[in-house]
Order: C-alpha cells, then sequence, then structure tokens
C-alpha cells in the first residue's frame, strides 16, 4: 500500500471514529479538507476495506462505524484527523519477567500490535493488543536491550519508563 494511501486510509479511520457522518458525500468532503481529495469509487473501495458499516447513533440518525466501534472512541471535540496522525501512539514500555506492555494512546493498539507482529523481532513471540494496550510475549532471556532497537524501528517515539 503505497504511503498516500496508508495516510488516507488512517484519515479516513479518524473520521469515521471521531464525527458522525451519514453519507459518503459527507465522507468524502472531510477527506477532502483533510487534503485527500478523492472520487466516490475510491472512497467506496477504502469504506470496503475497512469493513466501515452504517449504525443507528445515540440520536437515532444512521452514521458510519468502524467494525469494533470499541476501539475508536468518539471524542466531542475532534482534532484535525492530520494533526493526530501527527501525534504518536506510543506511550509507554514497562517488562514483568518474560513479558512486556506497551501502553499506547486509546485506539492505537491494535495498528501498532500488527506493525510489530509483521515485523518479526526475533526477541518476540506473540502480541495481544486491546484498546490501550499491547501484551507482548518474549523469548525466555531475550535481550531487552535487543527487543527495544526492533521496536525502535516501528516506534520512532519509542521511550522508557
Amino acid at each position: 500500500m503505497s504511503k498516500k494511501k496508508n495516510d488516507r486510509i488512517e484519515v479516513l479511520k479518524m473520521l469515521i471514529s471521531s464525527k458522525e457522518m451519514g453519507s459518503q458525500e459527507e465522507v468524502m468532503q472531510e477527506l477532502k479538507n483533510e487534503g485527500f481529495p478523492i472520487t466516490q469509487a475510491t472512497l467506496s473501495r477504502d469504506m470496503k476495506q475497512l469493513r466501515i458499516a452504517k449504525a443507528s447513533s445515540m440520536d437515532g440518525k444512521s452514521v458510519y462505524v468502524l467494525p469494533n466501534e470499541t476501539m475508536y472512541k468518539r471524542v466531542r471535540k475532534p482534532k484535525a484527523a492530520t494533526t493526530l496522525l501527527q501525534t504518536p501512539g506510543f506511550v509507554s514500555l514497562n517488562y514483568s519477567g518474560n513479558m512486556g506492555v506497551i501502553k499506547t494512546r486509546p485506539g492505537y493498539a491494535s495498528s501498532i500490535a500488527y506493525n510489530i507482529d509483521i515485523s518479526s523481532i526475533p526477541e518476540i513471540l506473540g502480541t495481544i493488543a486491546g484498546d490501550d494496550t499491547i501484551f507482548l510475549a518474549l523469548k525466555e532471556g531475550a535481550s531487552k536491550t535487543a527487543l527495544e532497537e526492533g521496536l525502535g524501528t516501528i516506534i520512532p517515539n519509542l521511550k522508557l519508563e
């Protein structure tokens, strides 16, 4: 996936999770406002890829939602999606024995865990992601320094508590 498409997909996820929109025209306008002017056909493909569906909002309006709504909490005064994307999702990393726990901003854990999983860091056996927490199962005797170097390639602002 190209960087531009990847950025557009991330902006689309942020928009769907932070604004109540009921039509593709509204979504296309919001994407255009964020610097991603696209056609209706491209938007349809992106929405299908993300499995975006329609659901009833609290006030009964039909609005677009992401497949696991609990992962992307709606906020009252949303910031521009591009501003949010410039703010890293990583918060902290701590250890207990051969376990690591990464704290993230709400909604970021699954995408960071996915990036960790596909990077094949040798010290990590696997991950489990929630909304704002990632559990890392580390290989027995794994070097925390080597692990942090590997994670640093995925998480540019890796800082330890």
